[in-house]
């Protein structure tokens, strides 16, 4: 699985699918699509982009572009707005995945926007059985910190920094339903916590939150900074093994 903010997909559908197919990733969830609509598109060598489209001022959009395999497993899409979406994929005895990528508004934006984003990302999630497997992709563009103190049931105590308002509501989300945030619970180098990165400004606002009584089904968790699809040059990804 992997995590990608796009900037926009005009034109880099190729460049997409060759990413994945290099390395080796079969689900990526991508913010920032920047295209309307709601649909599915195929990009090249097998792989489809499902997304939830823009909104009117051609902004956000969110998606998951599935390998192959996993496209031809998809039992149910649902497109909740311009900046959650989840997909849901059966593959046989493995059971059922329920994908969501998701992209939370930027710092400094209203109370308002931001509480209706928290609002819906806790419906898309409480419609979900409880014995399915849960993803959580998102450009959260919140830091939950190196300290776990009082949450290690959801926080392992690795990342970057100090936690915010914004990673508290990421560490609240994780606690209301049981998930792990998944990059804190692998050390890494600096640099493969880092996932996004503007001129000599680095942070971590990339996650993955998966069910905590299944953590051990995860081996890994690395972000690679500078693998993206350019332009732009200060897009990071994390992608997890």
């Amino acid at each position: 699985m992997g995590q990608l903010n796009i900037g926009s997909m005009t034109g880099r559908g190729r460049e997409l699918a060759e990413l994945m197919r290099i390395k080796r990733v079969d689900i990526l969830c991508v913010q920032e699509t920047l295209w309307k609509g709601n649909r599915a598109k195929e990009l090249g060598d097998g792989y489809e982009l499902i997304y939830s489209g823009a909104n009117e001022q051609g902004r956000n959009g969110v998606g998951v572009v599935l390998s192959g395999e996993m496209k031809n497993a998809v039992t149910e899409v649902n497109r909740k707005n311009d900046c959650i979406m989840r997909v849901k994929i059966c593959y046989g005895w493995r059971g059922t995945m329920n994908i969501i990528s998701a992209y939370a508004p930027q710092v400094g934006c209203a109370e308002e926007e931001m509480s209706s984003f928290r609002n819906e990302m806790n419906e898309v999630t409480q419609e979900l059985e409880k014995p399915e497997r849960i993803e959580v992709v998102t450009e959260f563009n919140g830091h939950v910190g190196n300290e776990n103190d009082v949450i290690e049931r959801v926080h392992g105590g690795y990342g970057i920094g100090e936690r915010n308002p914004e990673g508290e509501s990421l560490v609240d989300f994780a606690m209301s339903f049981n998930m792990a945030i998944v990059c804190t619970f692998f050390k890494k180098k600096r640099e493969h916590l880092i996932t996004y990165r503007n001129g000599s400004r680095c942070t971590q606002i990339d996650y993955l939150h998966h069910n905590r009584s299944r953590l051990v089904e995860v081996r890994n968790c690395k972000g690679i900074l500078g693998d993206h699809v350019p332009p732009p040059p200060n897009i990071g990804s994390f992608v997890w093994i």
